[in-house]
């Protein structure tokens, strides 16, 4: 009798184990990429968004083409609105990379499943709009 709930126990902790380990891969998280990468996603046609997070006068400097802009400290309020599908893959930059990893975090907090983040328009070497 002790035998059977023991391995009753055991069978509980490993299904245990594995349904936590199922949510765990369910969890989305930021993509680091490469301009290159990004460029290549681009050029394929996918259906994406390229992000911009920056200031609206950084981007009336110089800016991917298509992007749309939500600067990094309007994510939260604006993102629901003008990204309304949450599984669409998105292509996240900034100037140098640090907003656009900011950014990128508060977009998979707020449940955006397809989030990658290639940096700054500084390591950006293709053709920019200005």
């Amino acid at each position: 009798m002790k035998k059977i709930g023991i391995l009753l126990l055991v069978m509980v902790f490993l299904l245990a184990g594995c349904s936590s380990q199922e949510k765990a891969k369910e969890i989305p998280v930021v993509t680091k990429i490469t301009a290159a990468e990004a460029k290549a996603m681009i050029d394929q046609g996918q259906d994406l968004v390229i992000l911009d997070v920056r200031t609206q006068e950084e981007y009336n400097e110089a800016y991917i083409k298509n992007a749309i802009l939500i600067p990094d400290t309007e994510i939260s309020g604006q993102a629901p609105t003008i990204l309304a599908d949450k599984d669409q893959t998105i292509l996240v930059y900034c100037r140098t990379g640090r907003r656009s990893a900011e950014a990128a975090k508060k977009l998979v907090d707020m449940g955006y499943t397809n989030i990658y983040d290639f940096g700054g328009i500084l390591d950006w070497p293709y053709e920019v709009v200005n």
